[in-house]
């Protein structure tokens, strides 16, 4: 789908013009357009991107095919673009679909294979507010920037939640079984947004240096903030990893002192039943000559040996603290 926005002397002129109307607005010099291509067919490509803008062979091919890293290329009359929007339509938090900006003087295309937020309310707010006076495509690049940036809110918050619970669990009574898949489910969420998040902000940072002609100065200090922000999630999502591997830590400290502690009960059960284990073993042997066995109170003494040596271990290993 292709959705057109016309600028004429920076102020809203009309949008989605049949495509014949689009290539005139094209040849003008006074003209500023903004072409969003969402999920396009194969005509709608090469409509835009070679009839309209004849863009490098090779910056449409990056459109084409799903580049796993962010992306800046500069050409003679456009600058190309390659950015990753969270797309909350799939099932993993952090599913991203590539974003390519073709950035010129006056024109700015913006290309993606899925509808994406971002790109909607960006659409959406300048169609609402057709006075807004517009001086230039990168404003156009900044808010889409802007919006892409705070679409990982909703991800980082869930992260946090999640991370929360797991410590929540480990300080209470968590079962392994459930604890480690959390705990390598969120590990790999906060590895995939540090990588997603890391080459976005260089090339941000890249841009804020001012060496690109087709972004004013007057928008720089925007994209230093967005610089900010990106650095802002990507060191929190290290936090957070590290902050897993100490709550990982601490649940492995406390399941070895719970095994410690059964170990010491168990052990203490052994010494507490040593004396009756040795007295019965002795009077068990059962030997001809063996005196004890004659006795006429030999089975009363061994009980009063058994339980004063039970006793007595008992009463020592409370003395040492042991039980």
């Amino acid at each position: 789908m292709i959705t057109t926005l016309v600028y004429r002397d920076n102020r809203f002129v009309t949008a989605n013009p049949a495509p014949e109307a689009i290539v005139e607005f094209r040849s003008q010099a006074n003209v500023m357009l903004w072409v969003d291509l969402a999920a396009p067919t194969a005509e709608e490509t090469k409509f835009v991107l070679e009839r309209l803008f004849g863009f490098h062979p090779l910056a449409i091919e990056d459109c084409v095919i799903d580049s796993p890293f962010p992306k800046i290329e500069e050409f003679e009359d456009y600058v190309h673009l390659i950015m990753h929007a969270v797309d909350y339509s799939r099932v993993d938090k952090f599913t991203t679909t590539e974003v390519n900006l073709f950035l010129g003087r006056n024109f700015l295309v913006t290309f993606h294979d899925q509808t994406l937020k971002p790109l909607q309310l960006a659409l959406e707010r300048y169609l609402k507010s057709p006075a807004t006076l517009v001086r230039g495509p990168d404003r156009f690049a900044h808010v889409i920037l802007d919006l892409m940036v705070e679409a990982y809110k909703p991800a980082t918050d869930e992260l946090r939640r999640d991370l929360e619970q797991i410590e929540s669990g480990v300080l209470s009574s968590i079962e392994a079984a459930e604890l480690f898949p959390r705990v390598v489910a969120l590990r790999k969420d906060l590895a995939a947004i540090r990588q997603i998040v890391r080459p976005q902000r260089e090339i941000v940072t890249l841009l804020t240096q001012g060496k690109n002609r087709f972004i004013r100065p007057l928008i720089l200090p925007y994209l230093r903030d967005l610089a900010e922000e990106l650095t802002r999630i990507e060191t929190q999502a290290g936090t957070w990893s590290e902050q897993l591997i100490l709550v990982f830590r601490v649940y492995l400290n406390k399941s070895g002192h719970e095994a410690n502690e059964g170990i010491r009960v168990l052990t203490g059960i052994t010494a507490i039943t040593l004396p009756v284990i040795l007295i019965g073993s002795w009077f068990g042997m059962n030997f001809k000559n063996m005196h004890e066995t004659s006795w006429a109170h030999g089975y009363s003494i061994a009980t009063v040996l058994a339980l004063a040596g039970t006793i007595g271990m008992l009463l020592f290993m409370r003395k040492k603290k042991w039980l």
